[in-house]
């Protein structure tokens, strides 16, 4: 008989609400969190003449050197078209080249120019006073402990997803 059953708790429903304990609330904090600090990267990145789309491929090209564009466009989460608009701007704007790839006549690996290597150093110098002020309430430690945990949950050690 259903009556005798035992009742199923009904698990809380995900809100934007500070210490929600639904299994969305890790999703929504990371979110908030996500812009908040995208728009003071962006307050930092705009006095430069770019954006975080932008700034996103010239991370992966001073950490990697010259790369393919598809290899660009999966490593920053864009689509192909999303990719070739932010090389165009790099181009115009003196940051980054596109070169012919040895061995494949239709690709093109887009490599960082010494402009851009200057850009990419004074974007660090003009982000540094700003991500003081996000961590601002934070104790000691806490914001290389919260850098520490967030590198666990993109890179699982066991590469799960």
């Amino acid at each position: 008989m259903i009556a005798d059953a035992p009742r199923e708790t009904t698990p809380s429903r995900a809100t934007d609400r500070p210490g929600d304990t639904s299994p969305f609330a890790l999703g929504l904090l990371l979110r908030q969190a996500h812009w908040r600090v995208a728009a003071v990267m962006a307050e930092a990145l705009r006095p430069l003449g770019i954006e975080l789309r932008h700034f996103a491929v010239l991370i992966v090209l001073v950490d990697r050197g010259a790369t393919v564009q598809r290899d660009l466009a999966a490593a920053t989460g864009s689509d192909k078209a999303g990719i070739m608009r932010v090389v165009d701007d790099l181009e115009s704007k003196g940051l980054a080249v596109r070169k012919a790839v040895p061995g494949d006549r239709r690709a093109r690996a887009v490599e960082v120019t010494p402009r851009g290597v200057e850009l990419f150093d004074a974007a660090h110098v003009a982000a540094e006073p700003l991500v003081r002020r996000l961590t601002a309430e934070f104790g000691p430690g806490e914001p290389e402990l919260l850098r520490d945990l967030l590198t666990r949950l993109a890179y699982p050690a066991g590469g799960e997803a």
